[in-house]
Formats: structure tokens, C-alpha cells, sequence
């Protein structure tokens, strides 16, 4: 595709379509995407529009919102309304999919609130994809007909099957935000939602017996990406490809990374609201108040000199919150090393981090859930920043961590290898590390990249400084990112065009 300013050509209709975006509803880093990329696109002057199941407390959040239209939804047994309204913050217009008996619960999107996924979780995010098809062919009343449909993750994987054959339908982009997380649901599912029935066959929706949303967005669009260019060849594999690595291959040119963004006006420490001291790459003083105040919020000690680790994600394997506790020991023999952690999540690796906590409240600081603010809070609080993550599809706290110069500690692997400079010595002389890099996701691979972080700030203060400052100084706005989906928007676009569908 030859470079070109896609900006200046007549502005797309995109339909986007999520499970959750910020600040409406966030359980992942899906969220950040779904609640920054639209607006970046509309800053490129794109007509975007966004759509999510109206869940109680994307509801609660959205503000003003009027009924739109409501649908006959086969299957649904309930009237479906949409709701029309705007995001708070950056305007981007916004739909919300109302269905009481599917989406008005407690709980999480997906989980009730022990933590089980929802038992009817493939007939709700049916109806979902079903909306989305009738919203795509300006069949759901609203009187606007999408050039593209964008769907992303596995609840919006149905959308692209229903739309595949039909007439003058939309040019479709599937984005996968993290293979691991597939709808697999069995054959009498299948039956019981009223599926065409030529869908079950292993080029349509079934797999291995059962069948798979996210496979259906992968199979049935025209463009499929992921979140950043190592994990879109590390899904090509059988270690991470989860089953769909063939699939995968099978799309070649169809197929490409692209690196999710953050958000750099709501994630800046020099303007943060979260943040009782400001402070940029020009003035990193006062982060060292934030230290203070991080210490003092967890209850630490309060010392400017000690080193301070952080980790912040779901509690989950693939985080590698089992190699955090494994360094523990060796990390507590150091002198003036603590540690804070906030996250939610596996109740075995909750357990392990409270007791660890209870063992030594004047070194480990903990918060067993979800707090944004908390969040900004202990990004800019800390020395360094803990991912041992065992894959990462894009990561996005490496790259908050980046712009509050907590230096990030990484295994290399998806965005992690993508975003993070590893402080080699030649890195550290020319100026173009910003973190460290380990190759093993196991415990003496971590320990050997916290080993040189500890040697680097004691041996080599003004080194450490300016490792901290060029990370600090990083762009990965979402302005980048935005035009490369434009592109790929406009290649989809046009090639259904010239197929003549």
C-alpha cells in the first residue's frame, strides 16, 4: 500500500464495535482501545460511531441518552432498544444495545459476581452480534449505513459471519485483542441459538467439536490485526496461536499488527488529576513527592531513597504474578526495597499476595481490586514497573509506566518486545534504552532483569535519570496508531468496492 495522508480523502462511516471502553465500563486494556481509538479517528475527521451492550454501568456512566429504536431480534425473546448518546470527554457518539434480560446485571461484562462467566454468555453476546449485523445494513432504524464494521474480540465475532454474504454489506475489520479469550461454547449451544445451520462445518464456526466466536471474526472479515506486530507473528505459532495459528497463516496479507496507542492527555503526569505532585521529562523532581505520597497511601515507610517495584494487571498466569512472588524472597533480602501491587482476580494468586502482605506490611503494599486513580497514582509513585507477563498481546501499562518514568522490567514478548529498549550498554550510552528486557519467563529471568535494575540505580544514578527521562520522552499517542487503522480501513473499503460486492 503506498503511503499517502488518508486524512485528506472524503471521511469513512466506521461502525465500532466493543464489549467495554473506558471511562464507561473497563475490565482490560480492550477498554483503553475502545475508549481512545474512536476519538482519534474522529480527530482525523472520520465519522465514528460506537457501540456496546448497555451493561448498568456503561449506562450509569454515559449520561444523556434518548431510545432511538427498538428491534425484533430473533431469538432474543425480549424488545432490544438502542440508545443514542455521546462519550463523555470526547463526544464520539455512542449506542448503547438495551436488553434487560441479556445485559442488566451486577457483576462484571462477562463474570457474575463470584467470578463465574455467565452461564447465558453465548446467548447474550449472539444478540449482540446480531444487532451489530442489523446496524451495519442500516437495518436497525438509525439511518446510517457504516463503510466498515470493526469489531473487536470475541463477543463482536458473530457480527462478521451474519454479514459475510450479504448484499451491499460493509467492508469488515476484526481486531483480536487476546487469542487466549476464544467463546467456546458446544454443539448444543449451537442448536439452541438458531445459528445457519451450513455455519457447522470447519470453515465456518466450529472447532474441535464445539464452536468459537473469535473464530467466526477471524474467518468471515476481510482484514484481520492484532495489537502489535511481535504478537501478530508470535499468534502465528502453535505456542500462542491457541488453536487458530492455521487460520491465522491461512489469511497471509489479510492479516497484520498494529500497536494499540494510549491516551496521553488522560495518562500525563505533568496535568494528572489523580496526582497531588506534577512532573514531565523536563521537571522529574517532584516524582519523587509522588514516591512519598505513594508510600504514605500504602502504608510504607516513607523514604525518598527506597527502591520502589510496582505491578498493576489482572491476577492471572499469564501475567506472571506467580514469578513476582517467587522473586519475594531474594527481593526482601535487599535493604530499601518495597513493593506495591494493585489487581483483582485469581482468588489462589489474591491469597498468595495477602499473605505475603500480612508477612511484611512494612515492604509490600497491596490493593485487591480495580481504582483508576490509584492506578495513575502508583505509575507515578514508583521506581520501576513489574510485567513478567508470559505473552502480551500489546500491554499497555508498559507504556503509561514509560510516560511516569517507572522504568518498566518486561519479558520480551508481544507489545512488551515492541515498546520497551533494553538497557544494554550500548542502549545506555547512546540514549536509547528505557527499560529491561528478560528472555525467560521464569523466576531466575526475572530476578536477572530486577538484578540489573537494582545494580543501575545504585552504581549509576545520573544513568538511571536519563533512563527514566527517555522513556518519559517515548511517544505512543494514539495519532500514530489511528492513521495506520485508517489505512487499513481504506484498504478494505476499497477492495470490496473493486470485488464489487
Amino acid at each position: 500500500m503506498h503511503a499517502h495522508d488518508a486524512s485528506t480523502e472524503s471521511p469513512l462511516r466506521i461502525l465500532f464495535a466493543a464489549s467495554e471502553a473506558l471511562p464507561l465500563i473497563k475490565t482490560g486494556g480492550l477498554a483503553d482501545v475502545a475508549g481512545s481509538l474512536p476519538a482519534a479517528l474522529a480527530a482525523l475527521g472520520q465519522d465514528v460511531r460506537l457501540v456496546l451492550p448497555a451493561f448498568p454501568r456503561a449506562l450509569h456512566a454515559a449520561g444523556e441518552l434518548e431510545t432511538l429504536t427498538t428491534l425484533e431480534v430473533p431469538g432474543a425473546g425480549e424488545p432490544v432498544h438502542i440508545l443514542g448518546g455521546r462519550m463523555p470527554g470526547n463526544g464520539v457518539p455512542l449506542y448503547l444495545v438495551s436488553a434487560h434480560g441479556h445485559f442488566d446485571r451486577g457483576g462484571n461484562p462477562y463474570t457474575d459476581l463470584t467470578g463465574r462467566d455467565w452461564g447465558d454468555n453465548a446467548d447474550r453476546f449472539t444478540l449482540f452480534g446480531r444487532v451489530l449485523a442489523l446496524m451495519a445494513m442500516d437495518r436497525a432504524g438509525l439511518g446510517w449505513a457504516p463503510d466498515l464494521f470493526h469489531g473487536n474480540d470475541w463477543q463482536t465475532g458473530l457480527a462478521p459471519v451474519l454479514l459475510h454474504d450479504a448484499p451491499g454489506r460493509p467492508a469488515t475489520l476484526f481486531t483480536i485483542h487476546n487469542l487466549s479469550y476464544q467463546g467456546l461454547y458446544d454443539r448444543a449451544t449451537f442448536d439452541r441459538l438458531g445459528l445457519p445451520r451450513d455455519l457447522w462445518r470447519p470453515d465456518g464456526l466450529e472447532f474441535h467439536g464445539g464452536f468459537s466466536f473469535i473464530k467466526g471474526g477471524i474467518g468471515f472479515s476481510d482484514r484481520v490485526n492484532t495489537v502489535s506486530p511481535t504478537y501478530a507473528k508470535e499468534v502465528l505459532t502453535p505456542h500462542l496461536g491457541y488453536g487458530l495459528d492455521g487460520l491465522l497463516r491461512h489469511l497471509g496479507e489479510r492479516f497484520s499488527g498494529i500497536l494499540n496507542g494510549i491516551d496521553y492527555d488522560y495518562w500525563n503526569p505533568a496535568t494528572d488529576p489523580a496526582l497531588h505532585h506534577h512532573y514531565d521529562a523536563d521537571e522529574p523532581g517532584p516524582k519523587v513527592e509522588a514516591k512519598l505520597d505513594l508510600q504514605r497511601e500504602f502504608g510504607l515507610p516513607e523514604d525518598p531513597d527506597a527502591f520502589l517495584f510496582a505491578h498493576i494487571g489482572r491476577l492471572v498466569p499469564q501475567k506472571g504474578v506467580d514469578l513476582i512472588l517467587g522473586i519475594l524472597p531474594r527481593l526482601l533480602e535487599r535493604p530499601g526495597v518495597q513493593l506495591v501491587v494493585q489487581g483483582t482476580g485469581d482468588p489462589a494468586l489474591q491469597r498468595a499476595l495477602a499473605e505475603a502482605h500480612a508477612a511484611h506490611p512494612g515492604r509490600i503494599g497491596l490493593y485487591l481490586g480495580y481504582d483508576e486513580p490509584r492506578a495513575h497514582r502508583i505509575e507515578a509513585g514508583s521506581d520501576a514497573f513489574l510485567m513478567p507477563s508470559r505473552f502480551e498481546p500489546c500491554g499497555l501499562n508498559q507504556m503509561y509506566s514509560l510516560r511516569y518514568g517507572s522504568v518498566p522490567v518486561v519479558h520480551r514478548t508481544g507489545g512488551l518486545a515492541d515498546t520497551v529498549v533494553d538497557a544494554t550498554p550500548d542502549n545506555l550510552e547512546t540514549a536509547r534504552a528505557t527499560g529491561f528486557l528478560f528472555e525467560h519467563t521464569d523466576i531466575e529471568g526475572l530476578w536477572y532483569a530486577i538484578r540489573q535494575a537494582l545494580a543501575l540505580r545504585a552504581n549509576d544514578p545520573d544513568g538511571w535519570r536519563r533512563l527514566m527521562v527517555t522513556g518519559m520522552r517515548q511517544d505512543f499517542s494514539w495519532q500514530a496508531s489511528a492513521r495506520r487503522y485508517l489505512e487499513l480501513y481504506r484498504t478494505a473499503v476499497g477492495d470490496l468496492r473493486r470485488d464489487g460486492s
